[in-house]
C-alpha cells in the first residue's frame, strides 16, 4: 500500500512539474509596461528599463489619415493602456524602422488576435514571421462575415495580404 501511495505522489509531482515547465517554455517573452498606445498596431513600452517601440506581429490597423483610425487606435487603448504586458517574438526581432516586432499578451488576452477577431486590424504577412498567419486569417474571415470593427468601411479591401 505504501508503494502505491508513493508512486501516486511521485506521479502527481511529475505532472505539475511538466505543466510548469511547458508554460516556461511554450512562449516565453519579455514582460513590459506599456507607455503610450501609438496606433491600432503600435506602442511604447517600458521593458527592463528601456523605452521600446514595438509593431505587432501579423495585423495591420489603419494609419493616421485613413478611414476607422480613430476606432481601431481606441481599440487598442482597451486592451492594452496602462497594463503589462508579455512581448514574444517570432522571427525577426525588429522591422526597418527600429520597433521591435512581436505578438502583445495581457495576462491571457492575446492582443494581436482580438484586434482581428473585433476587426480593428486585417491579417497580413510579414515574411518570416508566419507563425499565426493562417490562424488570423481565418479570424479575419470571420469578422469580414459578421461585418466587426473596421471592415464595413472597406478599408482593408487593397487585395493584399502582404507587406
Amino acid at each position: 500500500m505504501k508503494w502505491v501511495s508513493v508512486m501516486r505522489v511521485i506521479w502527481i509531482l511529475v505532472v505539475v512539474l511538466l505543466a510548469s515547465c511547458s508554460n516556461l517554455t511554450a512562449e516565453g517573452g519579455d514582460t513590459a509596461r506599456v507607455l503610450r498606445v501609438i496606433d491600432g498596431d503600435t506602442i511604447d513600452v517600458l521593458v527592463a528599463g528601456q523605452e521600446m517601440r514595438v509593431r505587432y506581429v501579423g495585423v495591420n490597423t489603419p494609419e493616421r489619415d485613413e478611414t476607422c483610425y480613430a476606432d481601431a487606435t481606441a481599440a487598442n487603448r482597451r486592451l492594452v493602456e496602462g497594463q503589462t504586458v508579455r512581448l514574444v517574438r517570432d522571427q525577426s526581432n525588429t522591422d526597418r524602422y527600429g520597433r521591435w516586432l512581436r505578438y502583445v499578451y495581457v495576462g491571457d488576452t492575446f492582443v494581436n488576435r482580438t484586434m482581428i477577431e473585433q476587426g480593428y486590424a486585417e491579417t497580413v504577412l510579414y515574411e518570416p514571421d508566419d507563425r499565426f498567419y493562417e490562424e488570423f486569417a481565418r479570424l479575419e474571415a470571420m469578422a469580414i462575415r459578421d461585418g466587426r470593427g473596421c471592415h464595413p468601411t472597406g478599408i482593408f479591401n487593397d487585395g493584399s495580404t502582404t507587406r
